[in-house]
């Protein structure tokens, strides 16, 4: 059987296809920091990053909570990976964590979310790449994939953003209070602080 070009796949859906890299811990946090909550309706905040755009897929990046050092906090993320799972279009991606002389830090997330888009822009899965995070680390993989032809794309929190990354992208979304009206889920607010660890 003949595999169709995924130009015809664009023409036949219509309009460009949208790939969202989401930055989990730089969301996360972001989000605590400006609105003291985390309960995100990541559906609907695709789709208004897509806009009238295809939504391709978005991907979450993030690393994965040991259980033996912090038992609470992984059932409770396991939870959230669990909608995140059920969520339509949405893939998760998960690092982990080592020790650092501050204590435990990431390990991995910056470059598999790089490795990802370009890996996806170089086999032309998408034409536009939204970045959900502030990271000027991002700076350079974002430029390689508009040297690819592709259009690029940042959404950011005003407090939390870099220099960067606003001068490499071709279009940007502020992450403010209009911006997440009508994109929260059914729970609260964080009741409870947490340490730099304890992500979702």
């Amino acid at each position: 059987m003949m595999l169709r070009p995924l130009a015809h796949f664009k023409d036949k859906i219509g309009g460009d296809r949208v790939a969202i890299f989401i930055d989990g811990s730089n969301l996360y946090h972001s989000l605590q920091a400006t609105f003291r909550r985390h309960n995100l309706n990541f559906a609907e905040f695709a789709n208004k990053l897509a806009g009238s755009r295809h939504l391709y897929r978005t991907y979450y990046y993030n690393i994965l909570q040991d259980p033996n050092q912090w038992p609470d906090t992984h059932h409770e993320q396991q939870e959230f990976l669990d909608v995140l799972r059920k969520t339509p279009y949405l893939e998760v991606r998960l690092g982990s964590t080592k020790m650092g002389q501050g204590g435990p830090v990431e390990r991995g997330i910056d470059v598999m979310l790089a490795t990802d888009m370009l890996h996806f822009a170089w086999n032309d899965l998408y034409d536009v790449a939204v970045l959900v995070s502030g990271d000027s680390d991002f700076a350079y993989a974002l430029q390689t994939v508009k040297n690819l032809g592709k259009y690029v794309e940042v959404a950011y929190f005003e407090r939390n953003i870099s220099k960067d990354l606003l001068d490499v992208v071709d279009n940007q979304h502020l992450l403010n209070r209009i911006f997440f009206k009508g994109l929260w889920s059914g729970r609260g607010r964080t009741k409870r602080k947490r340490t730099n660890t304890e992500e979702a």
